[in-house]
């Protein structure tokens, strides 16, 4: 299996004029000063840029942020097999359901009801199918057959989820859910809230997903270099970002074989994955927001004719980039 299994999104930092190790300091500052922590969150490469007066308050914030990645990662994880959404898959029913895990989900029904289930959070069964497929030494170039796709497909429907009172409940058996289309932008944002309320008005976050908290204590914008969907060293903009968030999806984020013809981002009304020369960077208010809707952008056969009307719901934009016609396209 040809790809970065660990990353969905592709999404290169480059946060304009710091270059630090881990937790480092500029000693050369004297008022607000840059650290940066860089490790891994959500299976993923991370850094978090953070302005403050001082090593200890840096320190007190990003214990404060990590432990609440791991919470909610407790929550949204499917490699958990204790998390609160696998217990959920497992069970058909979760009941006490954790308020993120409802709030969450009640964003990704919308957000497939809104696309008439394109976007649909039940697809787990459908990208299990093909991975596991694929996974196999002597696998069938040409997927999975036809009987194995339809007897999963009955599986994959978000309006067979439900909630019942503080429960989530499913309407079939083999149900399953996957929050990847959402979870890093809302945990993003849900970091983004935890550093205002430490008192940090200037910040970066970068979980897969990238929310500015303001600008630069010195006023200057932050930039974020988008790289191309076949080489993630060659950029194919940069961004000058003064707050909100930027996501990216692109299907060669993880492949699960090599022409990309079958990768993770599946359209179940076709049964057919996402474009894997192309790939769709939104900026919206919120990373939760740009999450979904880049997600969404892959799956529509013709984005820059059928995005907008999404675009418009949320104040967001989007650009579309293709690696086969070199070509970078605002939406």
């Amino acid at each position: 299996m040809p790809a970065d299994l660990s990353r969905r999104r592709v999404i290169s930092i480059l946060a304009a004029g710091i270059a630090l190790p881990a937790l480092a300091r500029d000693a050369a500052a004297t008022e607000a000063t840059p650290f940066r922590w860089q490790g891994i969150a959500l299976g993923a490469s991370a850094d978090l840029t953070l302005y403050a007066a001082d090593r200890a308050t840096a320190a007190d914030a990003l214990a404060a942020a990590l432990a609440e990645i791991a919470r909610l990662e407790a929550i949204f994880s499917l490699h958990q097999p204790d998390s609160a959404l696998s217990r959920l898959n497992r069970e058909g029913r979760l009941d006490a359901a954790p308020f993120e895990l409802r709030e969450l989900l009640s964003q990704a029904l919308n957000l497939a009801a809104a696309s008439d289930g394109r976007f649909d959070p039940t697809i787990q069964p459908l990208w299990k199918l093909l991975a596991d497929h694929f996974a196999q030494p002597d696998a069938d170039p040409a997927g999975p057959s036809a009987t194995m796709i339809a007897g999963v497909r009955r599986a994959v429907d978000y309006r067979g989820v439900a909630f019942d009172e503080d429960a989530i409940v499913f309407d079939r058996p083999g149900m399953r859910v996957t929050l990847n289309g959402v979870a890093q932008g809302y945990i993003s944002d849900r970091i983004g809230a935890l550093l205002k309320r430490h008192g940090f008005s200037h910040a970066l976050v970068n979980l897969g997903e990238t929310l500015a908290i303001d600008r630069r204590p010195d006023g200057g914008a932050w930039t974020i270099g988008v790289p191309a969907p076949d080489d993630h060293a060659r950029l194919v903009t940069r961004l000058e970002v003064s707050g909100g968030a930027v996501a990216t999806s692109a299907a060669r984020g993880m492949l699960f074989e090599a022409s990309g013809r079958f990768n993770h981002i599946i359209d179940p009304r076709r049964i057919a994955c996402a474009d894997p020369d192309r790939s769709i960077t939104v900026l919206a208010p919120t990373a939760a927001i740009a999450d979904g809707l880049s997600t969404l952008g892959a799956l529509l056969p013709d984005p820059r004719r059928d995005l907008p009307r999404h675009l418009a719901d949320f104040g967001a934009t989007a650009f579309v980039f293709s690696s086969r016609a070199n070509d970078l396209a605002w939406i």
